[in-house]
């Protein structure tokens, strides 16, 4: 889940491209010769593109591909996939492991020097997963329901990408020599990746986010208030409140920035503007934000963990780990000294009282306790 590496369409905005009259913008990459402007070389051969992305996607990675395997495992061996909440998590568990899957690819494009050598058909599919798995995690955050909802997410998330896996993505440039992926775009094509990408944030986010805000702030509004007439659970309605709001925290810091940069990006610029000398502020800021929403693929099993103490069981059951149970009293307790001494002392004052012709009491036996009890602190 999250919001892959879109890395913006016309790199950063400073990019120039010059194409022969007669170059055709989908040919194969081999056979398109761009020059980029200087602010461009350096992005895509600085320390940020070529070391700080990187590493950080190889954490996440490292991290989500373990973690997210076991939250899969759980819900398939140990619970029963039928409830409605169950399927809503694996198929989220399913999104995230699909980004795991493609991110290596860009792990290596970016310590390779922004050279993709895995040829243009994978630059195309890798690009696509990326936009697919983001589209995935916000419609079903959006869309908590059970299969029906989970198949019609799939199929329009997919829907939404399928555009990147019929257009060029690898474009060659003989300045620096690589093979770029997705980074650079033609201007040829501007117009239409406008187009594009500003309808499918409105449809594939916006919306979504929308519904999402709406939906979980009326859940944590009804939660918190009480109802007449309804049982009380304060424990499980504080868990529920916080999950809830967990969620949509997640889903705004996650999505909102990425998707919103790209949006503004898009309508920023025209078709032919010029090339300005500054640095694009907006494409740092982006770079930034899409870090960020990485996050998200390490953040979603956290939720499944500590929003389910079913889910905290069967983890543990299949680690061959077994939680700890506290005794009620607050620490061990061993009935055996205490109780005689308890007795004896009764039954001692007990003796005494009948010497002296005086039936005990029910307070007299409660004041014998009680000193039985204080001398025993004493001793």
């Amino acid at each position: 889940p999250f919001l892959g590496f879109i890395y913006l369409i016309y790199v950063p905005t400073k990019v120039c491209t010059q194409h022969s009259p007669d170059a055709n913008p989908l040919q194969s990459s081999n056979h398109s010769r761009y020059k980029i402007s200087e602010e461009a070389q350096l992005f895509l051969t600085g320390p940020v593109s070529t070391i700080l992305i990187p590493t950080f996607y190889t954490l996440v990675c490292l991290i989500s591909v373990p973690i997210n395997i076991c939250a899969g495992l759980v819900f398939i061996r140990k619970i029963k996939i039928k409830k409605p909440a169950v399927i809503y998590m694996l198929n989220l568990v399913c999104a995230d492991l699909l980004f795991a899957m493609v991110l290596p690819f860009k792990i290596s494009y970016h310590f390779n020097g922004n050279n993709w050598i895995f040829g243009p058909a994978m630059c195309r599919v890798v690009t696509a997963a990326f936009y697919w798995n983001m589209y995935c995690s916000v419609l079903l955050i959006a869309l908590i329901s059970a299969i029906i909802a989970c198949v019609a997410m799939w199929i329009f998330s997919f829907a939404g990408s399928m555009h990147l896996l019929f257009t060029e993505q690898t474009f060659h440039l003989t300045q620096l020599g690589i093979t770029t992926c997705h980074d650079i775009q033609s201007s040829k094509l501007f117009l239409c990746y406008k187009m594009y990408f500003v309808t499918l944030c409105c449809l594939l986010f916006f919306l979504p986010l929308i519904i999402t805000m709406v939906s979980y702030t009326r859940v944590i509004m009804t939660l918190s208030k009480d109802q007449p007439g309804v049982p009380d659970h304060s424990l499980k309605k504080r868990r529920a409140v916080f999950l809830s709001g967990t969620v949509l925290v997640m889903f705004v810091l996650c999505f909102t920035p990425t998707n919103l940069v790209l949006i503004m990006h898009q309508l920023k610029d025209t078709e032919g503007a010029q090339i300005e000398d500054n640095a694009d502020i907006l494409y740092i800021v982006y770079l930034i934000f899409l870090c960020l929403g990485s996050l998200n693929c390490l953040l979603d099993p956290l939720v499944y963990y500590f929003g389910s103490s079913q889910f905290q069981k069967e983890l543990f059951s299949m680690l061959g780990w077994k939680k700890k149970k506290q005794d009620p009293s607050g620490g061990p307790s061993s009935p055996g000294p205490s109780e005689p001494t308890s007795q004896t002392n009764m039954t001692s004052n007990h003796q005494e009282n009948n010497k002296i012709n005086i039936p005990p009491t029910k307070s007299d036996s409660s004041q014998a306790n009680l000193c039985s009890q204080c001398k025993k602190q004493l001793d």
